[in-house]
């Protein structure tokens, strides 16, 4: 856990505390600012372990602080992350431990941010949350209320109990291994972001959609400890390290490379929005503005969930469903239709959520239950759908379903 120079930093102190008494095995380091707010003995004192704060430390194994630790731990959590310390991360400056020791890991990265209101609302700030989240990195938003210096807004670190509760839930015990990752030796292919259909060499036809949530899918999928295959379509996103990437246009590219590839995977989780007709053909020349009216000819493109879920020896397979009216059934037809095992369908066409947005809020189906995810950020999303799927695939393997609707209402209340 990273600590870097805000008044935030006196929350950390009870996170560490929460952490530990959850089980966690936790390493403080501290940035020199850090140092003004907290002394390091309250962190040493409540992890139970030496603080770090020094970049080159002689006494460290190879006098390499940020190697050692790197490599040591299984998450890195920066709570509170400062303005300052969210610029430089995102742009891979390197001048402190906490700096270099966010570059040299290769475990799931957590920030908690913490700032002025008007700092947080700033664009540039903005701007490096986005690249950060492109770069794989969970971002745990802010709350809002009464700030230190006296003004109220957005930028509150979130409360210790609600970034314990992100940063477990990562982790789930099973008869096997105590803490071990949900998904850990499961393999994962993800469908994500448009297709493009060509009319010709200049014009297609394409959606809205931004491949946000399936990337932000991936991600989750990494971060639980699965080997993951992203599909993707044409977007303006850095696909997460460690995913084996592949690259499509077309819906006819996209489908070849699901079902080319979908062998050994234990999941295929369809969050692309394939385009469902294509052109008869593309015209080999720029078409020209002549008539009034054209026509253009289409067909039915193939349907990789359709067909996927057919398979003799198939994968548990998601759906989404992105609609704008009477969302539940057209959902629970798509999951009964196409023979699915979940679902998971949102509205577009809304002031927030959905397409070209950071936030999402879901209905999920399958056949036993249904589960509501309140609008939040596609990253809190993609986790919580990733979680609810290991459950349910759990369950189709044991008599004791952790998916089952009841206990997903126990949770849902808790």
């Amino acid at each position: 856990m990273a600590v870097s120079g805000g008044i935030a930093a006196y929350k950390s102190a009870e996170l560490v505390r929460l952490l530990r008494k959850s089980g966690a095995d936790i390493r403080v380091v501290m940035t020199d600012a850090a140092l003004q707010f907290v002394a390091p003995l309250t962190f040493q004192a409540l992890s139970g372990n030496p603080v770090h704060s020094a970049l080159l430390d002689a006494d460290q194994e190879n006098a390499m602080g940020h190697i050692n630790l790197a490599r040591w731990a299984d998450l890195l959590l920066i709570a509170p992350a400062t303005a300052n310390c969210l610029a430089k991360l995102s742009h891979g400056l390197a001048d402190d431990l906490l700096s270099t020791l966010y570059l040299a890991a290769t475990c799931p990265v957590y920030i908690a941010p913490a700032m002025n209101q008007a700092m947080w609302h700033k664009k540039v700030t903005q701007e490096n949350i986005a690249r950060l989240k492109a770069h794989g990195v969970t971002v745990i938003d802010p709350e809002s209320g009464d700030q230190a210096c006296g003004e109220s807004g957005l930028g509150r670190m979130a409360e210790p109990t609600e970034i314990c509760s992100r940063v477990l839930g990562l982790f789930q015990t099973n008869t096997n291994k105590s803490a071990a990752f949900i998904l850990q030796g499961f393999k994962v292919m993800i469908s994500a972001g448009p297709t493009r259909e060509p009319l010709d060499p200049v014009r297609f036809i394409s959606n809205r959609s931004s491949g946000k949530m399936g990337y932000a899918l991936a991600q989750a999928a990494l971060n639980a400890g699965a080997e993951v295959t992203l599909v993707s379509g044409p977007v303006s996103l850095t696909a997460p390290v460690n995913a084996k990437v592949i690259q499509v246009e077309t819906a006819a590219q996209m489908y070849a490379a699901v079902l080319d590839n979908i062998s050994g995977h234990d999941i295929y989780i369809g969050a692309a929005a394939v385009a469902d007709y294509s052109p008869v053909v593309m015209q080999q020349q720029k078409i020209k503005k002549s008539s009034e009216q054209t026509t253009i000819t289409l067909q039915k493109t193939k349907d990789i969930l359709a067909d996927v879920a057919l398979l003799a020896r198939r994968p548990y397979t998601v759906g989404f469903a992105a609609e704008t009216h009477n969302l539940e059934r057209y959902a629970i037809n798509k999951l009964e239709q196409k023979k699915l095992d979940m679902v998971a369908a949102n509205w577009v066409g809304l002031d927030e959520g959905g397409f070209d947005s950071d936030r999402n809020a879901l209905q999920v189906y399958w056949q036993s239950g249904h589960k509501t995810m309140a609008m939040a950020d596609k990253s809190r999303i993609a986790e919580q759908l990733i979680r609810l799927i290991a459950n349910c695939l759990a369950g189709t393997r044991s008599t004791d379903s952790s998916c089952s609707p009841e206990k997903l209402n126990e949770k849902n209340t808790a």
